[in-house]
C-alpha cells in the first residue's frame, strides 16, 4: 500500500532522515520504531507533505499525496494531537476538518462515537485532557473512512483502559483491510498487537520485518531445576549445548524445554522444575538501535 523511496532530509549539517525507503503492507499493523532522534517524525511529515524532501518520494498505491484530489479519503493523520484550537468544541472542530476536506457533515458524530466522545461532543477542546485529545485527533483522521492511518505516538495520554481501546480500533481497521502506520515508544504495548515492524536508527533502516522474526532474534534461556545439575550438564554439553550451574539450577542457553526435557528423560535424570524465557521485543529493539541512540544513559 505503502512505498517509501530514498527519502532523505537534512537540516545544515544534521542529517534527520538518510535515504530510507522501506514498503508498508495493507491489511496489517506496521510498527514504526527508533530511539528519539531517529527521524521518524520527520520521515512521517515528509510521508503526507508536510515537510519537503531534499531527496525521494512516498507513494499510496503509486500515487503521491500530493497528488491525490481527495487525501483525506486515501491517508487519515495525527500526527500532533495538539493541534486543535482550544476555544472550539470537538463537535465544531470536527465539522469544521470534514468541511475544508469536502466530507459529509454526517461523518463528524459518526466518528464521535466511534472514539468514544460523543459524551464531551460539545466542551471545548482547551479542556480536554491529552488523552482526550488523542481520541479527537483519532476521530480526525477517521473522518474520510481513510485507507491508511498513519499516526504519530497515538497512545501517549491514554490510560490503561484508552490503550486497550487503541489497540483494539487499530486492529480492526486492519483486519478490515486498512493500512496502519503507528509510531510509539511503548514496545511492549505495540507487541501486542503490530503485525510488521520497521526500525531506524540515525535516520537509516535498521529493520524491516514482521514482529516474529524480530523476536526469533531473542536467544531463548531454559532453567532447569535437578538434584542431578552436574550430570545434566555433562550431558547436555556432549550435545553441544552450553549451560551455567549454580547448586540445582542450570542456565541452558540456545535450546528448547522440549529438547532439554528429552535428554534429560533418555538419561534417567530427575528434573523437577523446568521453564523457558525469551528476551522481550523491547530488549531485542534495543540491542538493533543500541549504535544509533543519540541519548544513551550512563
Amino acid at each position: 500500500m505503502i512505498n517509501v523511496s530514498s527519502l532523505t532530509k537534512q537540516y545544515g549539517q544534521r542529517v534527520a532522515v538518510d535515504d530510507l525507503s522501506f514498503d508498508v503492507a495493507a491489511g496489517r499493523v506496521t510498527g514504526f520504531v527508533g530511539p528519539n532522534g531517529a527521524g521518524k517524525s520527520t520521515t512521517m511529515r515528509m510521508m503526507v507533505g508536510l515537510t519537503r524532501p531534499d531527496r525521494g518520494d512516498t507513494t499510496y498505491r503509486g500515487v503521491s499525496y500530493s497528488q491525490m484530489r481527495r487525501p483525506a479519503r486515501v491517508v487519515g493523520t495525527v500526527l500532533d494531537a495538539r493541534s486543535m484550537h482550544p476555544g472550539r468544541t470537538a463537535r465544531n472542530h470536527l465539522a469544521a476538518a470534514a468541511a475544508l476536506a469536502s466530507i459529509p457533515a454526517r461523518r463528524v458524530e459518526a466518528v464521535l462515537n466511534e472514539v468514544g466522545l460523543d459524551s464531551a461532543a460539545d466542551q471545548r477542546t482547551g479542556g480536554f485532557s491529552l488523552g482526550m485529545r488523542q481520541r479527537l485527533a483519532l476521530a480526525g483522521a477517521l473522518l474520510g473512512g481513510p485507507e491508511v492511518l498513519l499516526l504519530d505516538e497515538p497512545s501517549n495520554g491514554l490510560d490503561p483502559d484508552g490503550i486497550r481501546w487503541l489497540r483494539n480500533t487499530l486492529s480492526a481497521f486492519a483486519d478490515n483491510g486498512g493500512t496502519v502506520f503507528v509510531s510509539s515508544h511503548l514496545i511492549a504495548e505495540l507487541a501486542m498487537f503490530a503485525d510488521d515492524l520497521i526500525v531506524v536508527g540515525a535516520g537509516k533502516l535498521l529493520a524491516a520485518e514482521t514482529v516474529e522474526t524480530t523476536l526469533a532474534r531473542g536467544e531463548s534461556t531454559v532453567s532447569v531445576r535437578t538434584p542431578q545439575a552436574a550430570d545434566l550438564g555433562r550431558l547436555l554439553e556432549r550435545h553441544g549445548i552450553d549451560s551455567d550451574s549454580c547448586a540445582d539450577h542450570l542456565a541452558i542457553r540456545g535450546t528448547t524445554t522440549t529438547a532439554v526435557s528429552q535428554i534429560a528423560y533418555d538419561n534417567h535424570i530427575q528434573v523437577i522444575e523446568i521453564t523457558e524465557t525469551r528476551r522481550s521485543l523491547e530488549e531485542i529493539l534495543l540491542d538493533i538501535t543500541g549504535a544509533s541512540a543519540e541519548f544513551a544513559a550512563a
